[in-house]
């Protein structure tokens, strides 16, 4: 089976946000694959005993999804910009339960730059990564966005520029002045690399 047309899935979006419940039955088996995907690249980047699984995120996702009333999905891409912001926020929520749990150790700090290494044995700092992200969001939402979509969501170059409405030239500098901002941020504003 091949895998499904942008076109296929924004109709079943669409239908789904005006009520047929078949529908999100058709949409789901046609998106879980690709969500998946983006849940176990993000998963790869965690230490090796993370409790948390690729399956059971995509999941919380899915349950967290149709529970949603009233969303007028555009399209496949700000379906998939809406996952990614789920993903954010599971993901956040399940480091403060784990550090509040683990509240008395020591518990290493993991900068940004080390988090973007495709490394099963390293993991970020979630909770200050979010912290940092919405700092970011204040100052400039769009390139909050586009970390968001990019490290929590998978969504490649293209992908978030399709989201955003950018071109991905434009997406490249706000993730690079991004990692940088955000470095900076985690790090207490530590000078960095120029």
């Amino acid at each position: 089976m091949g895998a499904p047309s942008q076109h296929e899935v924004t109709e079943l979006l669409r239908a789904w946000s005006a009520g047929d419940r078949t529908a999100l039955d058709k949409l789901t088996p046609l998106v879980y694959r690709e969500l998946h995907r983006a849940a176990r690249r993000y998963m790869a980047r965690q230490q090796l005993d993370h409790t948390l699984q690729t399956t059971a995120l995509v999941n919380e996702v899915y349950l967290r999804l149709i529970a949603f009333k009233q969303v007028s999905w555009e399209d496949r891409a700000h379906f998939f910009a809406v996952c990614a912001q789920l993903m954010r926020r599971i993901l956040t929520d399940w480091a403060r339960r784990q550090q509040y749990l683990k509240r008395g150790k020591a518990a290493p700090h993991i900068v940004l730059e080390e988090a973007l290494v495709e490394s099963p044995m390293r993991s970020p700092d979630l909770v200050a990564l979010d912290e940092a992200l919405k700092a970011l969001a204040e100052t400039d939402s769009r390139k909050s966005h586009v970390v968001e979509l990019r490290f929590y969501g998978g969504l490649s170059v293209n992908e978030t520029a399709e989201v955003l409405k950018v071109s991905p030239e434009t997406v490249m500098r706000d993730w690079r002045i991004a990692k940088l901002w955000l470095l900076r941020e985690m790090t207490g504003g530590e000078q960095v690399g120029a």
